[in-house]
C-alpha cells in the first residue's frame, strides 16, 4: 500500500490545493473523519469547520462551509461550496459566513412556519459555523 494518495481541494472560485498527502482530516456532516491512503471508497457531505491536510512539507489548513467529499483508495476529492486557506481567513471574512448562516436561518423559519426540519437544518449551520469560528480562535 501506498505512503499518500492524490488529495485535491477545489471551490467554485479556485483549486486550492492538488498534492500527495498522507492524511486528510475532514469535517463531514456526521461527524470528523479522517482518509488515508486504501481508505474505504466513500462519499460523504461536508459541514462547516477546518479541514487538515498532511503532506510531507507539513500541515495545511482550509476553512470549508460545506459540499461533498469523494475518496477512493488512492484519492481524495473535496468540492467545497465555499473554503479559505486558514490564514486568508479574517474576522470580517467569518463575520460574512456566520451573517449568511444567519440569514438562512431567517429565511427557513418564514419559508417553513410549521416545518422543524428545514429550520433545524439552517440553525445547525448557523451553530456549525459560529463553532468553526471559535475553533480557529476568531469568534464573531
Amino acid at each position: 500500500m501506498a505512503d499518500t494518495m492524490q488529495f485535491d481541494l477545489v471551490s467554485p472560485e479556485r483549486k486550492l490545493v492538488s498534492v500527495q498527502a498522507s492524511e486528510v482530516q475532514i469535517p463531514a456532516a456526521e461527524g470528523a473523519m479522517s482518509a488515508m491512503p486504501g481508505h474505504a471508497a466513500t462519499i460523504t457531505t461536508l459541514r462547516p469547520g477546518v479541514l487538515r491536510v498532511v503532506t510531507a512539507e507539513g500541515t495545511q489548513e482550509f476553512v470549508v462551509t460545506g459540499g461533498f467529499a469523494q475518496i477512493t483508495g488512492d484519492a481524495t476529492s473535496v468540492l467545497a461550496e465555499q473554503a479559505l486557506p486558514r490564514d486568508e481567513v479574517t474576522p470580517e471574512a467569518l463575520a460574512e459566513m456566520v451573517a449568511e448562516a444567519e440569514r438562512r436561518v431567517n429565511e427557513a423559519k418564514s419559508d417553513f412556519e410549521n416545518e422543524p426540519g428545514p429550520v433545524d437544518d439552517a440553525a445547525k449551520l448557523l451553530s456549525d459555523m459560529v463553532a468553526m469560528g471559535e475553533e480557529i480562535g476568531l469568534n464573531k
